[in-house]
């Protein structure tokens, strides 16, 4: 595999590190992804590796492909099943000469299949970071993989749309010049590092 395809595979491993100490009985906690439960958070995380790994197979799959997948009382196995599909699909030959259809990307588009990886690779170090501390646990990913999602955190567009309901990211947060990599990510994207903060 090459860079993309490899990072993202490690990205998404440290994630299912951590979605493995994920049990039933979890599943209702909040998390920094907006209203989301833990649940919610991780039955959207599975549905979208099912429908990135069905783009990458060219299948240019509607939003049902998309969709929400509750995770039932095996929220461990759920993820993992669709997290190997999603890498296997990535790892395919000739998977990056392929242009990628996102039914849920600005209304439905086409796009290079390294930038579509790159969105699936900044998805799941965010949403990594999101069970993480859901689970008042640390995410520790790799120093290359955050300089990787950098960019492209910078690149996901600010402006109105993202205070929509239902708006991928919430508005950007201010950024301290000095701010560390991967909370500078984080500001870029909405979540405050800090969450849930101080705790009566």
């Amino acid at each position: 595999m090459t860079d993309i395809q490899e990072l993202d595979a490690r990205a998404l491993k440290t994630t299912k590190s951590l979605v493995d100490l994920v049990d039933p009985s979890m599943l209702d906690l909040p998390t920094p992804c907006g209203s989301w439960t833990l649940g919610q958070l991780l039955a959207h995380m599975t549905g979208q590796n099912h429908g990135f790994a069905a783009a990458a197979r060219e299948e240019a799959p509607g939003l049902d492909v998309w969709a929400d997948r509750p995770v039932g009382d095996d929220p461990a196995g759920a993820f993992a099943e669709s997290a190997a599909e999603v890498t296997a699909a990535f790892a395919e030959e000739g998977v990056l000469e392929r242009r990628f259809w996102l039914a849920e990307v600005r209304g439905g588009q086409f796009f290079p299949a390294r930038t579509a990886i790159g969105f699936h690779l900044l998805d799941y170090v965010v949403h990594g970071w999101d069970v993480a501390v859901s689970l008042g646990r640390p995410a520790e990913f790799d120093t290359d993989l955050l300089e990787a999602v950098l960019p492209i955190a910078e690149d996901v567009p600010a402006g109105p749309a993202r205070e929509r309901p239902g708006a991928a990211f919430a508005p950007r947060l201010d950024v301290p010049a000095d701010a560390d990599l991967f909370p500078r990510i984080l500001r870029l994207l909405g979540r405050d590092p800090a969450w849930p903060g101080p705790r009566g």
